[in-house]
């Protein structure tokens, strides 16, 4: 146990999974840039209104992109 906790330290914290996570949050809110599905067309761009669907089917793609970039293609960053 004591070993694991050597080598973290000497990599420093994994800061990849928290940058990805702030910028799919900025960019996938709904209404902000887009709305998908939107209240009167099927996507909408920049209308600053969302309904529960939307946030249902935004928090979906969130995390399937999410999980992809950290999960499997493994996105690290490493700050000393």
């Amino acid at each position: 146990m004591k070993l694991e906790i050597q080598e973290e330290r000497d990599m420093g914290a994994d800061w990849g999974p928290v940058i990805v996570a702030v910028a799919l949050f900025i960019v996938l809110s709904p209404g902000l840039l887009f709305q998908f599905p939107a209240r009167i067309r099927v996507v909408e761009f920049g209308n600053m209104s969302t309904s529960g669907i939307s946030i249902l089917i935004h928090a979906i793609i969130y995390f399937c992109i999410f999980t992809i970039l950290v999960i499997a293609i493994g996105i690290h960053v490493h700050f000393n």
